[in-house]
């Protein structure tokens, strides 16, 4: 999954990304408020970790901005607070689950699988595109019939282009999931995943260049 965080203490965050890339997921951390709101409105993400007390905007107003917006994607919230208040003002604003500072990382990671359980009774499990048959609860993926093993990083590039089937992704939108938010990333390494990905799919299986704009996957008729 593509998980956001905001939170700006930065030693639990960077634990929190360590944990999250070590179980699999795509992470990206934020330490103000604004700047993960503004990228969960463009980029979006699969789920969203966001502390309650950030610069500029909490994560309460982000959480309201997001349902606001229509992303109804799981939210949990992380606090320092114990007051019973707060945790009723979170979830009302459309809180997922809420996590109170401090808390051990495991106990964090199993809430996080059980929010992921909850979101794949809102989506299809079991994708397909042309001969391309996706099914996201097991992380596989076939192509006419083919088994295709995937790294974490090739599956986040996959799991967007085929989320974005028959539209141009930019290459800037790819260098961010794939690489974080102000990452050091030039084009040549967005390239070489895409080329990556394009061996591992096989023939018959399109990841058009479109000159300029970006990539689109076009997975074609069904064989």
């Amino acid at each position: 999954m593509r998980i956001v965080i905001a939170e700006d203490n930065e030693g639990l965050s960077s634990a929190l990304v360590r944990a999250l890339r070590h179980a699999g997921h795509v992470a990206e951390a934020f330490a103000d408020g604004l700047d993960a709101d503004e990228h969960l409105a463009g980029a979006g993400a699969d789920l969203a970790i966001l502390d309650i007390n950030l610069p500029r905007l909490d994560g309460i107003a982000i959480l309201r901005g997001m349902r606001r917006r229509g992303q109804e994607i799981p939210v949990l919230l992380l606090t320092a607070r114990t007051q019973g208040s707060d945790r009723v003002e979170g979830l009302d604003a459309g809180a997922d689950d809420y996590v109170v500072k401090p808390f051990l990382m495991e106990e964090l990671l199993a809430r996080i699988r059980a929010l992921a359980r909850r979101r794949d009774r809102l989506v299809p499990q079991v994708e397909r595109a042309g001969p391309i048959v996706y099914d996201r609860s097991a992380q596989s993926l076939r192509v006419h019939g083919r088994a295709v093993d995937l790294s974490p990083r090739e599956r986040a590039l996959f799991e967007l282009l085929l989320a974005q089937v028959g539209t141009v992704v930019s290459k800037a939108r790819i260098a961010v999931d794939l690489y974080g938010h102000g990452a050091d990333v030039d084009e040549n390494a967005v390239e070489l995943a895409v080329s990556r990905l394009r061996r591992k799919l096989g023939p018959g299986i399109a990841i058009r260049t479109i000159r300029g704009l970006g990539y689109m996957l076009d997975p074609g008729p069904v064989a």
